[in-house]
């Protein structure tokens, strides 16, 4: 999916440098700053998202909020009223998707976490970076919070007995998560122009122990490797 996102930006930055260099050689005369081409930065974001990303709530959101700001900039309707229907229609998309989340990311042989016993061991990243590592640790569980930074957290070595919790939250940053292949995964999360992905290949494996990793995006991701 990151692929394609790159392929679809490069063809338009493609395009628009074709389209620039015909302009200044006189072969065309397009004219590229159209009123309200700025929208175009909330337009094509929004679009490539809903083609590439699994979570498409925020996308939609951005897309829709670039339509009406265009259709501001052109005069087709007034700005005041595209405030409004930006306001109620983000409301509307992101109720309904807080409503109908829980049906999502439903696994075969979907269990429930473990309830914590005590406090998990917790991690946070603000306006930085943090690099955890658990080779060769016993692993009962984290909670990582990134706000303007950046966490990854490797498990790939780490001793897993039972399920365990990842509680993993992203505001302005993002979160990695690299699993061990012989872990079950079941993941949710609650997301606000952002998402999880996870980018396994998703097997499930009799008898092996579950990691349940539980998200919560605002402008971030969580990304599972």
């Amino acid at each position: 999916m990151k692929r394609l996102n790159r392929i679809l930006w490069g063809v338009a930055l493609v395009a628009l440098g074709v389209v620039l260099g015909l302009n200044v050689m006189g072969v065309t005369d397009v004219e590229i700053f159209f009123d309200g081409w700025w929208t175009l930065f909330l337009i094509i974001p929004g679009f490539t998202g809903l083609l590439t990303e699994k979570d498409k709530t925020g996308n939609l959101v951005l897309l829709l909020l670039g339509l009406a700001l265009l259709l501001g900039a052109q005069d087709v309707i007034g700005y005041d009223k595209v405030w409004k229907l930006a306001l109620i229609a983000g409301l509307i998309l992101i109720g309904l998707r807080m409503v109908f989340r829980g049906t999502q990311n439903k696994q075969k042989n979907h269990k429930k976490p473990p309830v914590s016993d005590g406090k998990l061991n917790c991690v946070n990243a603000v306006f930085g970076a943090q690099d955890i590592n658990y080779d060769g640790q016993d692993f009962e569980g984290i909670e990582l919070n990134a706000v303007f930074g950046g966490i990854e957290c490797d498990l790939r070595h780490a001793i897993i007995t039972k399920d365990v919790v990842i509680k993993a939250n992203a505001v302005f940053g993002g979160v990695d998560i690299i699993l061990p292949e012989n872990v079950n995964l079941q993941h949710t999360s609650t997301s606000v122009f952002g998402g999880m992905d996870d980018t396994r290949h998703f097997r499930q494996i009799d008898g092996a122990v579950t990691v349940f990793v539980e998200g919560a995006c605002v402008f971030g991701g969580v990304d599972i490797k």
